[in-house]
């Protein structure tokens, strides 16, 4: 890149990883070490999108680049590639996987076409698996991962027909998870076990109603966060302690928070 900024930045990664004069945390870090930062930095960018917030969007844009010029960083030490590498073989990836862009220049009809020459592509690149759906599905959170593991089995058409067939595979799995929990029956393994049963079932029939489980997830949780907050204003508003009331009190508050959303207000 001849950007002046890119450039500057990469020099200051360079300078935070001197050997003599560079800053000691920075020194002590490996691949290892900085993995939980890549994921926060990630999720924290999902965050901005999901809130439109485009001056936080830029800013975790770039601490999620300031994690791939680390890594890249400490492989460039240690002989192993650098960020030139990485670049050209992302450009070449690319290239090679948009022919209809890049070689025979007659585009193609739909995204459905782009995604299934895609896949073609990469498997010709990294050789057909041995199996169609290996350990490689778990690298992912487990919502990401349950729903990628519906979409390979829908491909190959090990998949239910219809979201209502869904429905009740989902009600099979709810019935085994209450059985589990009886007090006379209850084992926390076998809960547990039920519990996961139960929500695989119900990622795969968000994804056969169009719904991504890991989105719809994190907009209830935004929605439960900003609902709790304005009853905690209301019981402020109400001089009262947030902290000295029971359960049966702040739902008065938390249904006046849910009225009062619904409302718009």
């Amino acid at each position: 890149m001849t950007n002046p900024e890119y450039k500057r930045l990469k020099e200051v990664i360079e300078m935070l990883r001197h050997p003599e004069k560079g800053c000691p945390w920075d020194l002590k870090q490996t691949h290892e070490s900085l993995l939980k930062y890549l994921l926060e930095e990630s999720y924290e960018f999902i965050n901005a999108v999901e809130t439109q917030d485009f001056n936080h969007m830029k800013e975790e844009l770039g601490d999620i680049l300031l994690q791939v010029l680390l890594h890249a960083n400490i492989a460039r030490e240690a002989g192993h590639f650098d960020m030139e590498a990485v670049c050209e073989t992302l450009a070449d990836k690319m290239v090679h996987r948009h022919p209809h862009v890049f070689k025979d220049g007659e585009g193609t009809s739909s995204v459905e076409e782009v995604l299934t020459n895609w896949d073609k592509l990469k498997e010709e690149e990294k050789g057909k698996k041995e199996r169609e759906i290996d350990h490689s599905y778990l690298m992912f959170p487990a919502l990401h991962s349950a729903l990628k593991i519906g979409k390979k089995t829908e491909k190959i058409g090990f998949d239910w027909d219809d979201p209502t067939q869904v429905t009740y595979k989902v009600e099979e799995e709810w019935q085994e998870l209450k059985e589990e929990v009886l007090p006379t029956t209850k084992n926390k393994a076998r809960v547990e076990e039920e519990f996961g049963d139960f929500l695989f079932s119900i990622v795969q029939l968000g994804r056969h109603l169009g719904i991504d489980s890991e989105k719809a997830l994190r907009a209830a949780n935004r929605k439960f966060i900003k609902r709790f907050n304005q009853m905690e204003d209301l019981i402020k508003a109400a001089d009262k302690k947030f902290l000295e009331m029971n359960q049966a009190q702040m739902d008065v508050y938390w249904d006046q928070a849910k009225k009062m959303e619904k409302a718009g207000v």
